[in-house]
């Protein structure tokens, strides 16, 4: 018997539901189908967690009472203007000249949802990315693998033949779509604690000694709790 809520991640995403195993969690995937045209006006920070919570929540009338629904969505942010996925190789082609050799931030918001009361917590990843240089031969083959087509700002981190990151000193996870330690936090306060040592697994998963996950899973704040 299972004694912990079974999660329900809203989200088709090989890569998140890659990510959300590094915690020994029991889940299923049930991808959400929501609308994700950006407000007037709306800040990279609002429109991430207004889809998390949005994705959670459409999920919602087929999920069960003992679920724990996890909605998550993530945009890249250079200038001020968010890049979500390219809607063709161009656009692609358009997004990596943008970032290459530059800084950008990648925002990533989730949001857990407990069935069965409604309780509901959301919080959000900021993490700096400084691309690498790559040249036009590298960029156009990488866009001709078609990796870049899924993915928000047009590029995977986590590509071994393209490597588009310099460097990082953030959060490696977020800018894959899922910040699991900030997403253990969540799910602690709505009684679901991690199976494994989700710190450790995602380090050792990405090759990366992460500065930021102690600091994270330290943390009790919410960016916003109801009932």
């Amino acid at each position: 018997m299972n004694e912990m809520p079974l999660l329900l991640l809203a989200s088709n995403s090989p890569r998140r539901r890659e990510l959300l195993a590094l915690g020994g969690w029991m889940f299923g995937v049930d991808a959400a189908n929501v609308d994700e045209s950006l407000l007037a006006g709306e800040s990279p920070r609002n429109y991430v967690l207004r889809l998390a919570e949005a994705k959670a929540r459409a999920v919602l009338p087929r999920a069960r009472n003992e679920h724990v629904v996890i909605g998550s969505d993530t945009s890249v942010v250079i200038d001020g203007r968010i890049l979500g996925k390219p809607v063709d190789v161009a656009d692609a082609r358009a997004m990596l000249s943008l970032l290459r050799g530059r800084s950008h931030q990648v925002f990533t918001g989730i949001a857990v949802v407990r069935v069965r009361d409604g309780r509901a917590l959301t919080d959000l990843c900021i993490t700096d990315v400084p691309m690498r240089a790559y040249s036009d031969d590298e960029m156009d083959a990488y866009i001709r693998s078609g990796d870049p087509m899924d993915k928000a700002g047009a590029y995977g981190i986590q590509h071994a033949g393209f490597q588009p990151v310099a460097r990082m000193s953030g959060c490696f996870a977020s800018v894959m779509g899922l910040p699991v330690c900030h997403l253990a936090n969540l799910l602690r306060q709505v009684g679901v604690s991690p199976r494994a040592d989700v710190a450790g697994r995602c380090q050792s998963k990405m090759n990366y000694q992460c500065p930021v996950s102690r600091q994270i899973l330290k943390s009790t704040s919410e960016l916003k709790v109801y009932v």
